[in-house]
């Protein structure tokens, strides 16, 4: 099988450039794939994409030199296995609030004695190589997210949790979740009880010996948090990017011309 090389990254304590695909599309998941970044994540709960777009977008990343993971819709074996078995080398479940929700995803992700997953790699069985049954259990990364104000209740326990490899923070909804709402959902936090949470989760994190991913809207939020401990920072979204591309190209022309400039680049992912 070939490994997985995002993890080989982590083990050497190497910080990972992450994308975000939120657009259903095989040539835009291919184009970022071909940026340099060491993880790309398609994002099967708020990105526009459907089982078939998420089939093709992986097999356009196959040729690139980057780690492909699935931010599955929730905590649901069908949806889990599916992703695998279309070739995601690790899954990134929303909402895990608990030690109970943290083994339910470990036993969707691995095979007996290990878990529960059902056996039919149908194209990752292809596209992993020969030894894909033996060795999935040891390579595919499986990482809770961490987004609520349950969820910083158990924190230790779900870190804790055996088979868990990482945390995944998205901001947005854990500003959510720890303000009860008060706060507006974003990234890049600069709020002191937010750089706390999340400091909070790396903390745990490193405790357990797992590693650390976080959710950032810039490259100098990201560079902070690798000065912090983290082992994975996602830089932006392909939606993002394409807006703020867009935004600026037009607004550098209007400038030229003498005319106003107009709202744009704004994507909360």
């Amino acid at each position: 099988m070939k490994p997985n090389k995002l993890k080989a990254k982590w083990a050497n304590g190497e910080p990972t450039l992450n994308a975000w695909l939120t657009i259903g599309d095989a040539f835009a998941a291919e184009v970022m794939a071909s940026q340099g970044f060491d993880s790309i994540v398609l994002d099967g709960q708020h990105g526009v994409m459907a089982y078939n777009d998420m089939l093709s977008m992986l097999q356009s990343t196959t040729a690139y030199d980057v780690t492909a993971l699935v931010r599955v819709p929730w905590l649901e074996p069908g949806a889990i296995m599916r992703a695998m078995d279309a070739g995601a080398y690790g899954i990134i479940c929303p909402m895990v609030n608990n030690r109970a929700q943290a083994e339910e995803l470990v036993s969707y992700m691995r095979y007996p004695p290990l878990g529960t997953r059902s056996f039919g790699p149908t194209r990752i069985g292809v596209s992993a190589g020969n030894e894909y049954a033996a060795q999935a259990n040891e390579q595919l990364l499986c990482i809770a997210m961490v987004e609520t104000a349950e969820a910083m209740s158990n924190l230790d326990e779900i870190v804790s949790t055996p088979g868990i490899d990482a945390i995944y923070i998205g901001p947005a909804d854990l500003s959510l979740g720890i303000s009860n709402g008060r706060l507006a959902p974003g990234l890049d936090r600069q709020e002191p009880e937010m750089i706390d949470a999340i400091k909070k989760i790396l903390a745990a994190c490193k405790s357990a010996g797992k590693a650390a991913c976080l959710h950032c809207g810039s490259p100098e939020y990201a560079a902070q948090a690798f000065g912090w401990g983290f082992n994975l920072c996602t830089l932006n979204s392909d939606a993002r990017y394409l807006s703020i591309a867009a935004s600026d190209s037009i607004n550098r022309t209007r400038e030229l011309l003498g005319q106003s400039k107009v709202a744009g680049g704004e994507s909360a992912y």
